[in-house]
C-alpha cells in the first residue's frame, strides 16, 4: 500500500450537486433559487435576524438579568470558614494572605453559615444580622 494509491471508500463522499447545467439536471435555468427577488440576486443575502424591517425577534423580547460589576470587588465568608482561621484579628488583609478571599476584594460579608465554636474578633468586616448574633453570643468582638 502507498500514499498515492489511497481511496475513500465508495460512497463516504457524496459528490456535490452542480446547480446551472440544463433541464435534465433538474436544477437548470434558475438553479433552485426561485424568480427574482433578492435571495435569487448575487450577493442577496441580508444578516442573520433580519425579518424585512419588523422589528427583529432579540429586539422584541425583553432583557432580562443583570450582573454587577462591583461584584467582582465583594466576597463572603461563611462562619465555618472563620473557625479554620487561628489568628487573634481578622481582617481583610488577613483573610486575603490566608487565600480565603481573592486579592482584588474590596468588600467582605460574614454570612451564617456553618458552625462557629469559639469567640473571633472581627475589623473593618461587615456581617449579616444572624451571623452578628451568633459571633456575640460566643463573647466576639465585631470592630467596625
Amino acid at each position: 500500500m502507498f500514499l498515492n494509491t489511497i481511496q475513500s471508500t465508495y460512497g463516504s463522499r457524496k459528490k456535490s450537486t452542480r446547480v446551472g447545467r440544463g433541464i435534465g439536471s433538474t436544477l437548470g435555468k434558475t438553479c433552485g433559487r426561485g424568480h427574482k427577488g433578492q435571495k435569487a440576486r448575487s450577493g442577496g443575502f441580508h444578516k442573520v435576524g433580519f425579518e424585512g424591517g419588523q422589528m427583529p425577534l432579540q429586539r422584541r423580547l425583553p432583557k432580562i438579568g443583570f450582573k454587577s460589576a462591583l461584584s467582582r470587588f465583594s466576597s463572603e465568608v461563611r462562619l465555618s470558614d472563620l473557625e479554620k482561621i487561628n489568628v487573634e484579628l481578622i481582617d481583610l488583609n488577613t483573610l486575603k494572605a490566608l487565600s480565603i478571599i481573592p486579592i482584588f476584594t474590596k468588600s467582605v460579608k460574614i454570612i451564617d453559615s456553618g458552625i462557629l465554636t469559639r469567640a473571633v474578633r472581627l475589623a473593618g468586616l461587615k456581617c449579616t444580622a444572624g451571623a452578628k448574633a451568633k459571633i456575640v453570643a460566643l463573647g466576639g468582638v465585631i470592630e467596625v
